[in-house]
């Protein structure tokens, strides 16, 4: 995506990798829209996680 911030790039990378342990070439693949849906479904878990 042009002008999307390349830090924001590796955090969201980063994020997904770390909980789901996807690659980093099969996170690339998904357009920013699904990678933030899946960046909500990991935040939602962790929530629930610690009984928020």
């Amino acid at each position: 995506m042009a002008g999307y911030p390349l830090e924001d790039l590796y955090r969201e990378v980063a994020f997904i990798a770390f909980y789901f342990h996807w690659s980093r070439a099969e996170i690339l693949d998904l357009d920013h829209r699904e990678r933030q849906r899946w960046i909500g479904e990991i935040a939602n878990l962790v929530r629930r996680e610690l009984g928020e």
